[in-house]
């Protein structure tokens, strides 16, 4: 038997014998009998990073898919069964992702994962999933192989996250006109030391050279994930003279980076374009936003600028008291997904569910259109906002946004796939 299937069966029987157990108390003392199933709970486990210096990902995403359950029970649940989150803190350690969500599927009885984990730690909670079938929607990870990759793709397995090829073509397009029209030839790059810094720094200047054939890459520095110190990176990037920087640092290391980096001046003569900036935990955390900055949309209430997303983005600052981030729009969505997927399909079973997902089209507000779907070929999602642009140090941030076209990105994405051997 499968080592899901077995676990599941397991905590059946012991409902089951509780249950029994119960309704013989209460006809004993003759109090009528209650159907106990109604209210059992869905339980969906949430590995996330709670504590030390990128916590601020587990915030975001803990709120956000609070949000959605929230309503989902408030609108009477699944037959009057609500669901339940159980959210446990890994710490940013990928092995501790990999053994929580473990534990919340064989333990604390999860019949599916919403994996809110960096790329350091997603890879892991994806491979348990491999190995236990359980439905997992990944919601932070924006490396392209996670779902991208043939080999690493398994039927049970969603990304509802933007992707690192999606970010890279858009903001190739957007610096590459930049470039052209500021004389831009050199540049250097700085980004994590992990896959996801490796990966989104390649497809990256990819893209800004296939826009504009004249750039010239002369080097790349990639400090550790969550160091403190960036002064030996900093003074590397002004001993090699680059007329540009891209990085596609994030969170707290984006902020440390950007603080130190005025200190020496880095910004004052060079352009700087750092996918991750346009987000509040980094433009509201700096110092000050420095000149001559570019950025793609991580989360901005005006990006898209309708009715919808305003009202969401004003709905999560009354509850929490703090801005959404990017981590809180993907997990929104992912959420989503995944009640729909409840919804539609009347329970929690992993094959049904996961059938259901591939195609799946939901109203949202962050989609390009009002809408964002789960494409069948690689269980990834498209059509959400992407947007590149110049910031300025307050709202509305990036006032001229160069917004991402699909049509574009997808012919693209695929000639990419095609080269990696992805797909024939």
């Amino acid at each position: 038997m499968h080592k899901r299937s077995q676990a599941i069966a397991s905590q059946q029987r012991r409902k089951i014998l509780t249950g029994s157990a119960a309704a013989v108390g209460l006809a004993s003392i003759g109090l009528p009998s209650i159907s106990l199933a109604k209210n059992n709970p869905i339980k969906i486990g949430m590995p996330t990073i709670l504590s030390g210096r990128v916590a601020m990902l587990g915030e975001a995403s803990r709120n956000a898919a609070i949000m959605g359950v929230e309503a989902f029970n408030a609108a009477g649940g699944l037959n009057g069964r609500p669901v339940e989150l159980v959210i446990r803190d890994s710490k940013g350690r990928p092995d501790e992702a990999a053994r929580i969500a473990r534990e919340l599927v064989n333990s604390d009885g999860c019949e599916m994962i919403l994996d809110a984990e960096a790329s350091s730690g997603a890879f892991g909670v994806h491979e348990v999933a491999r190995d236990l079938g359980f439905l997992v929607m990944h919601t932070c990870s924006e490396t392209s192989a996670l779902s991208a990759d043939p080999k690493m793709r398994i039927p049970n397995a969603f990304r509802a996250a933007r992707q690192g090829i999606h970010d890279a073509i858009v903001g190739g397009d957007y610096s590459a006109k930049v470039a052209k029209e500021k004389g831009l030839t050199r540049w250097m790059s700085i980004s994590p030391d992990y896959s996801y810094g490796k990966d989104t720094t390649a497809e990256f200047f990819e893209y800004l050279k296939h826009f504009n054939k004249d750039v010239e890459v002369v080097n790349s520095v990639w400090p550790k994930l969550f160091q403190a110190d960036y002064s030996e990176p900093i003074t590397r990037l002004l001993q090699g003279k680059p007329q540009a920087i891209y990085s596609c640092l994030w969170g707290g290391d984006l902020t440390s980076f950007i603080d130190q980096a005025s200190i020496y001046g880095l910004m004052k003569d060079r352009q700087f374009f750092g996918v991750n900036m346009a987000d509040y935990a980094v433009l509201t955390a700096i110092k000050a936003v420095p000149p001559n900055v570019h950025s793609g949309n991580r989360y901005l209430k005006s990006i898209p600028k309708t009715q919808q997303n305003a009202a969401w983005c004003d709905a999560y600052i009354a509850k929490f008291k703090t801005m959404p981030l990017n981590w809180s729009w993907q997990n929104a969505v992912g959420i989503d997904f995944m009640l729909n997927a409840i919804k539609k399909t009347n329970g929690t079973d992993t094959k049904k569910m996961s059938d259901v997902l591939q195609g799946m089209t939901i109203k949202s507000p962050f989609g390009t259109n009002g809408e964002i779907t789960m494409r069948a070929l690689d269980h990834t999602i498209i059509d959400y906002a992407i947007a590149w642009g110049d910031l300025q140090p307050k709202e509305p941030y990036m006032p001229n946004p160069y917004m991402g076209n699909w049509t574009t990105v997808l012919e693209l994405e695929k000639q990419w796939m095609i080269k990696k051997g992805f797909i024939s």
